[in-house]
């Protein structure tokens, strides 16, 4: 791979391998440890000077601990004289606060941008943004990949063209269920919901006819499950035939995976962006896909400066 050089941290070592092993490389070696007071410390192992590396960290649970390790191991390159140094986030943290929702509150997204900007980072490549002018808050290059093309090569080998409908489980998700729709070439649905408070939705109404089709639903990521849930009782109530949901990140907090399991959804299917609990590893609802190749075909063409976007093209 010439001058090219793979690193990770600890939030997601499994896909970090796999990538390497997509890319017929190795993954550099490098210490990344805690102290007893919590501070995160990094030792690079090999030589990066003049370099192109490519840090792979998803900011996912423990979110802070995982940021601050990305940081760091970007300083770390920095000072080790790497020529350039990207960012690979598959799963970026904080994503959900990009904006001001009310009086007094931040816009998480933009700070958690510059930090990595400013740690050294000269690229950033992720993986569904939750909004897309989230590239807009980095000062750097970003490539934002879409699972769509692994998710459409699932579902047509799962359901082929069996009455398939693709729902969006609220109204800004529109554009991304369209586009899944059109690729599978079948009708599309919307959830409409409201949100009294944060981490609680409440089913209002589903535009569409869901009778007797197999629903899927498609998000860039769930975190208590409770909108998927609710989502599928609402759908299966109006006839549907099986309601699926398939979503990028897999966020899944403590609880979310009995939930799903308890619930009328057919199955879970998610990404491998977070590295899976054992709670999550043991459901027997939620089912993962790996998006090792995605990720690691796009940090071949960006070393190579060949166009990301032709990944899109699915």
């Amino acid at each position: 791979m010439g001058e090219m050089k793979l690193i990770t941290c600890n939030s997601n070592r499994e896909l970090a391998k796999d990538v390497a092993s997509y890319l017929d490389a190795r993954l550099t070696e490098a210490d990344v440890q805690t102290f007893a007071d919590n501070e995160v410390f990094v030792r690079i192992n090999e030589n990066v000077r003049g370099h192109d590396v490519f840090l792979i960290q998803s900011t996912s649970a423990p979110a802070n601990d995982h940021l601050m390790e990305l940081l760091i191991t970007c300083d770390a390159l920095v000072r080790a004289s790497a020529r350039r140094i990207t960012a690979v986030i598959p799963y970026f943290g904080y994503a959900r606060q990009d904006r001001k929702t009310d009086g007094r509150t931040p816009i998480s997204a933009k700070l958690v941008a510059n930090l990595i900007h400013k740690a050294g980072a000269d690229r950033v490549l992720t993986v569904d943004l939750h909004a897309g002018q989230i590239q807009g808050f980095f000062d750097i290059p970003t490539d934002n990949l879409i699972a769509g093309p692994v998710f459409v090569q699932d579902i047509k080998e799962k359901y082929g063209s069996k009455d398939v409908m693709v729902v969006s489980p609220d109204v800004g998700g529109v554009v991304r269920a369209r586009a899944l729709a059109d690729r599978l070439n079948c009708d599309l649905a919307i959830v409409d919901k409201r949100r009294p408070k944060a981490g609680v939705s409440e089913v209002m109404n589903i535009i569409g006819d869901v009778k007797d089709r197999a629903c899927i639903m498609v998000d860039d990521m769930t975190d208590s499950g409770g909108t998927l849930c609710n989502a599928a009782d609402a759908m299966l109530n109006a006839g549907a035939k099986s309601v699926s949901a398939y979503v990028t990140h897999g966020v899944l907090s403590p609880g979310a995976a009995a939930r799903i399991d308890k619930s009328r959804l057919k199955e879970l299917v998610c990404t491998d962006s977070i590295a899976a609990s054992e709670e999550v590893a043991n459901a027997k609802k939620i089912r993962r896909v790996s998006i090792s190749h995605l990720i690691g075909e796009a940090v071949r063409r960006v070393a190579n400066e060949e166009s990301v976007s032709k990944l899109f093209d699915y």
